[in-house]
């Protein structure tokens, strides 16, 4: 796990240094850079490195092979013992036991197919000095993370934004990207929250010719749509299929040469990552676990029942709001363009301490997109049966709900307002109160609705895609790579592991969802290594007591931050409707917590990381 750097602007060395000093805490180990290409078609390339397998130097990055193949790389490619093999069959020769020399190898045996052969979690630009080019990609399901800024001749890209934006004249804030990261709590790929930066989406790959300054962008993976292989096995065999596949996926990623530990929250996901780590390993393995004082935030027994059944090595994070706030105040320089999910500073706090006694952490993201977890696709399934209804009494129900004193019937009125139950879902997980942002484009409009809007799929199916394109990349990778980087640890995700993400979208969905049992399958191999008894709970996100600290030992804070006077320096809101807003949640009539939060980091973002720079 590293950070990357690129560039074929010139810069000073001291420039250069400013831009990977920047990004430093993604690699402390290492940091380096080279001068590629010559006077006429001049590369840089930068290199900040955690190093996790062959710690050696010999694979300090940028790296090297057979004189003409230069790469940075940010990542693990878990199966490269068995593609180095495979490829010293070939007469392919090896001076390293890194999986940055096996990429090289596997560019320059299959070209830009290479993509088809690596199994990971990665980010990676390769100057090809034959062919006079620039090769990258960012993984299937976007674990990575990969910025570019691209104009005529200038081609520049990071790990982060940051490293991009530091001596550059002609950035401008999108007025575009804000309205966006208001609507999403996240701006959606291909966008950044500056006009001329661009993200490459999860499962693309480009080219950068050098000759002639072409950028060609395509797609090498994707979700399939229409289940082309669907699953033909018995529900048992699927189970004992599913077992094997995730008791590989955690196998190769505790695979390292520095200490490895597990992310255990107590719940389903993260359990099974931890019970399959203790089987498939012969040490004690560490396990961690965040602790909140607040009624109803702290799940910190339910993990210490699983470590204690599992026998795990486990440690509780006590989080409280001193820490809390101190990770407020530096939150942009972590996550260098807005973000708004609260769960970063909990996921901060546990990266911050698990750090202190592992280099890595597994985690259990990517389960309840896989195997339909989250409680809204259970609500959405069935409010769906009000759309059968005829428009104009379902329009009715709405109105009445409407015009009920709780919150929850008002959203659900003005829910129940959308044309369909795709659209609905879509002003869901955008937010169905929207008055108080003054947009002039639809924010809803991305590419990602197709995956939403088609009929080859059942409800349950589209909504866990469109997740798995969205809230996952969007949202879930941001956070967890932000935050485990913030303190040097690399995170891995076993159920994102892309068979397994293929193997769960050709079940049928009565194996994942039935008769109230939500990811019925993934519990059922959990079942196996851990009793059942421990789970039979309400399922709990991982949120911050926000709603509770806003109104007491942070009100102040958010007070001096979001008066009016500041609430109207900040586009694209309805300032006096925001206030408002504000005022009944600190009197108690009503949680705004999602949006109060949002808006704190926005304003820390502008006044700090966007200081200076024109909005348009």
């Amino acid at each position: 796990m590293c950070g990357i750097y690129g560039s074929t602007i010139i810069y000073t060395k001291s420039q250069l240094q400013d831009k990977l000093e920047r990004t430093k805490f993604r690699g402390p180990d290492k940091q380096g850079f080279k001068f590629l290409g010559d006077a006429y078609r001049p590369i840089i390339f930068g290199h900040n490195r955690l190093a996790i397998i062959d710690v050696d130097e010999r694979s300090n990055q940028p790296f090297t092979y057979n004189n003409n193949i230069h790469i940075v790389f940010n990542g693990e490619i878990y199966n490269f013992k068995i593609l180095k093999k495979q490829l010293e069959a070939k007469n392919y020769e090896f001076h390293t036991t890194s999986d940055t020399e096996v990429i090289c190898a596997t560019y320059l045996e299959y070209g830009e197919d290479c993509l088809k052969y690596l199994d990971g979690m990665f980010a990676f630009v390769i100057y090809d000095e034959t062919k006079q080019k620039l090769f990258g990609a960012r993984d299937r399901l976007g674990k990575k993370p990969f910025y570019y800024y691209i104009n005529d001749k200038h081609f520049e890209f990071a790990s982060q934004l940051s490293s991009i934006q530091l001596h550059h004249n002609n950035l401008t804030i999108s007025n575009k990207a804000i309205s966006y990261y208001l609507a999403w709590d996240a701006i959606p790929d291909p966008y950044s929250i500056f006009n001329e930066i661009k993200k490459l989406q999860a499962g693309h790959c480009f080219s950068f010719d050098l000759i002639n300054y072409k950028f060609k962008d395509r797609v090498y993976w994707d979700i399939d749509t229409t289940i082309r292989n669907p699953y033909q096995g018995s529900y048992q065999a699927a189970v004992k299929d599913l077992d094997g596949l995730i008791r590989n996926a955690v196998s190769t990623r505790l695979f390292a040469d520095v200490p490895v530990g597990v992310f255990l929250s107590g719940g389903v996901d993260s359990s099974v990552v931890a019970a399959l780590a203790t089987k498939t390993t012969n040490s004690k393995v560490k396990t961690f676990s965040v602790k909140f004082n607040e009624k109803g935030f702290d799940e910190s027994i339910y993990a210490q029942k699983v470590a204690n059944h599992l026998q795990t090595d486990h440690h509780i994070i006590d989080c409280n709001y001193n820490e809390g706030l101190d990770l407020i105040k530096n939150f942009s320089h972590y996550y260098d363009e807005p973000f708004a999910d609260s769960s970063a500073i909990p996921s901060m706090l546990l990266a911050k301490h698990a750090s202190e006694k592992v280099t890595v952490a597994l985690s259990g993201d990517g389960g309840d997109e896989s195997f339909i977890g989250y409680e809204r696709y259970k609500w959405m399934k069935q409010v769906s049966i009000l759309y059968k209804l005829p428009n104009c009494l379902r329009h009715a129900i709405a109105k009445t709900a409407g015009l009920m004193p709780y919150y929850k019937l008002k959203m659900i009125g003005k829910g129940l307002q959308q044309n369909d139950i795709n659209s609905l879902y879509l002003a869901s997980v955008t937010g169905v109160n929207m008055s108080w942002l003054k947009s002039d484009f639809d924010y809803t409009d991305v590419t990602e609705k197709k995956y939403l809007f088609h009929t080859n799929k059942n409800l349950y199916e589209r909504l866990t895609d469109f997740d798995i394109k969205t809230y996952l990349n969007w949202d879930i990778n941001t956070k967890v790579d932000r935050a485990t980087m913030a303190y040097s640890l690399e995170a891995r995700a076993p159920l994102m592991d892309h068979k397994i993400v293929e193997f769960a979208q050709s079940l049928p969905t009565h194996f994942k969802f039935k008769a109230k049992n939500q990811k019925r399958i993934l519990k059922d191999v959990l079942y196996q290594y851990v009793p059942k008894e421990i789970f039979d709970r309400p399922k709990a996100g991982f949120t911050m007591p926000f709603k509770e600290w806003f109104k007491n030992e942070l009100q102040d804070y958010v007070l001096s931050e979001l008066d009016i006077t500041s609430l109207r320096q900040i586009p694209n809101i309805d300032a006096d409707e925001v206030h408002k807003m504000i005022e009944q949640h600190m009197d108690g009539s009503w949680n705004h917590y999602p949006l109060i939060w949002k808006l704190l980091v926005l304003k820390q973002w502008l006044n700090t990381t966007g200081k200076g720079y024109i909005i348009k």
